[in-house]
């Protein structure tokens, strides 16, 4: 059955993801065999999925999505967001990470593709204590 996907109760999922339904709320809108992909994990099935959102609970504290801007068309859809948490380690200030996620959707209307795409030595790396002056010193002298 072919179904148009819709993109607003995917963006409802982000902007109010809790670690209590993420697994419930991703069974609902992934298909069984999505592909998932961001600068630490490549994965393809749901449960290494939610695997993934899982460990982000374990790893950081008021983790939430804020959705930029948003764009659909036909069975694609593009993302801009900021990722809003405290670590749990390291530094306890507030932090945010800016990305953009391109999706695709299945004939019924599930992700089947997610991919991340954000810098991960400009929006972490950067932020952590000995590993941050090491990547910012290296930043400084490749533009000198």
């Amino acid at each position: 059955m072919n179904r148009a996907p819709e993109l607003a109760p995917l963006v409802r999922f982000y902007e109010s993801i809790e670690r209590a339904s993420v697994r419930a709320q991703l069974m609902q809108m992934y298909a069984p065999d999505a592909q998932f992909k961001d600068p630490f994990n490549e994965v393809c099935g749901i449960e290494p999925i939610i695997g993934i959102f899982v460990h982000m609970f374990a790893q950081v504290e008021q983790p939430r999505f804020v959705v930029t801007s948003t764009v659909l068309q036909g069975d694609a859809a593009f993302l801009t967001w900021e990722f809003l948490f405290r670590m749990k380690r390291f530094s306890r200030t507030p932090q945010c990470i800016r990305g953009a996620t391109r999706i695709r959707f299945d004939a019924g209307g599930a992700v089947m593709i997610h991919r991340d795409y954000w810098d991960a030595a400009e929006e972490l790396y950067e932020k952590l204590p000995l590993l941050g002056s090491v990547m910012r010193w290296l930043k400084r002298a490749a533009n000198n």
